[in-house]
């Protein structure tokens, strides 16, 4: 942003424009040395998600940082076996997240390429779709 606002100072613009509503889209990278990236759509679960973020967190051995880019927010509701129609909608049995492709999961920062790369691909191991190791720059 700092270096936005000094650009446009040196262009003699009047401002700069800036994303106020709506949202930022997950297929863009923040600051990290690698993420991981989807190549297919799918519902992922909570249950999903934490897995590859515990196997990430093992494998790095508390260096760097790690993002989680994707948050289950959708209930997927089960009725009880064996019951008649009617009586309503199930409760909430889980949570998933709807990712589409080109979706970013996780990301990594703080830590060599290499260590970031072999951290992922044992987390894309948990994912139920194809995924692709990605590097910013």
């Amino acid at each position: 942003m700092k270096k936005a606002i000094e650009l446009t100072e040196q262009a003699g613009t009047k401002g700069i424009q800036v994303q106020i509503a709506g949202r930022i889209d997950g297929k863009k990278l923040r600051v990290s040395n690698g993420s991981e990236r989807a190549l297919e759509p799918a519902w992922i679960t909570s249950k999903q998600i934490e897995a590859g973020r515990r196997a990430m967190t093992r494998n790095v051995r508390r260096g760097g940082k790690i993002w989680v880019r994707i948050f289950p927010d959708k209930p997927v509701t089960v009725r009880p076996a064996e019951t008649r129609m009617g009586s309503g909608k199930g409760s909430p049995e889980y949570w998933v997240a709807i990712v589409k492709p080109g979706r970013i999961l996780y990301e990594m920062g703080g830590v060599a390429e290499s260590v970031a790369r072999k951290a992922i691909s044992i987390a894309a191991s948990k994912m139920p779709i194809r995924t692709q190791f990605i590097i910013s720059g």
